[in-house]
Parts: C-alpha cells; sequence; structure tokens
C-alpha cells in the first residue's frame, strides 16, 4: 500500500486505510486507487503492485505507477463530470467511467467533492468494480469529514515529506 503507516492515526482514519486496501486485495481486476479531496489533493491511495507476486509485478499499476498521477486524474475528471451536469442541468454526478484500450478508469463522489478513483484492468468486470466502489462509498462517506480529511492530508505530507505553508 501507498498510503503512509497508520501507526498514530486516528480509528477512523486506520478504517479508512484498511477498508481501501480490502477493495484493491479483494476485487479482481483492480489496479489502483486513490481516495482525493475536493481540492484535488490525495487523502489515500494503495496500489495491488506492492502486493502482487514478482511475476505480477511488471503488470501495469495505474498511470505511470504513481498515486499523484491518478489523483491528478481523478480530480479533473471529476471536475469535468461535475461542470456538465450543471451546464447540462442533469443534477450530481454519480459516477464516471472511461474505458481505454489498456484498462478502464472509475470515479465516484464520496461526500462533499472527495472523490474515489480506481484504475483497473482492460478485462476488469465492471460491474462488479462499480459495485465494490459504491460499497466503499457507502462505509467511508460518513466518517469522512473535515476533521479526518486534514489528518489525511497531513499524513500523506509527512509520508512524501512535502511540507505545506502554514502547517
Amino acid at each position: 500500500m501507498t498510503a503512509p503507516s497508520t501507526v498514530g492515526l486516528s480509528s477512523e482514519a486506520r478504517n479508512l486505510h484498511w477498508l481501501l486496501t480490502n477493495l484493491v486485495e479483494e476485487v479482481p481486476g483492480l489496479l489502483s486507487v486513490a481516495v482525493v479531496s475536493s481540492d484535488g489533493l490525495l487523502l489515500l491511495s494503495s496500489d495491488l503492485a506492492d502486493h502482487a507476486p514478482k511475476e505480477k509485478k511488471d503488470a501495469p499499476t495505474g498511470p505511470r505507477g504513481s498515486a499523484a498521477d491518478l489523483s491528478t486524474v481523478v480530480s479533473g475528471i471529476g471536475s469535468l463530470t461535475v461542470g456538465a451536469c450543471k451546464l447540462l442541468e442533469f443534477g450530481g454526478v454519480r459516477q464516471t467511467m472511461v474505458a481505454m484500450e489498456e484498462g478502464s478508469l472509475f470515479v465516484m463522489a464520496i461526500s462533499d467533492g472527495s472523490l474515489l478513483g480506481a484504475h483497473a484492468a482492460p478485462d476488469c468486470d465492471m460491474s462488479v468494480i462499480a459495485y465494490h466502489m459504491a460499497l466503499f462509498v457507502g462505509r467511508a462517506g460518513h466518517v469522512l469529514t473535515p476533521e479526518l480529511r486534514d489528518e489525511l492530508r497531513d499524513s500523506m505530507d509527512r509520508k512524501t515529506g512535502d511540507v505545506r505553508s502554514g502547517r
């Protein structure tokens, strides 16, 4: 898992880490998953390649293998779809799916603009992935408070050595 260690985190943050790890490890075809805040910052991520046997390590692990790249793409797609819904007056976005030759990308709203993004193998069962993402959103949405988002951002900053101004 590319997310930071859960040592020192609140029980809600540890639970969210556990849910994300379970999502990636248990759902066939998922390659990487990221939880992104409404302002586009990576809160949590997990790459299946971190847990895969050596013979599977050469498989694609997500956009350039980077959780930061996946979070950028998820944030951008989330913004585009919200703008499209406003323009077309179709209500809120529930899920966005992009099917590509070498994989699929799923983006689902969690709460308060936070997003769950998943990169999957080209032969994945899209309905299974969408179902499990919806389960994650249902379990995570009510606990992803502003305080928890701040805690997760801070833990990602500590992991990467990024120090935001004022903190």
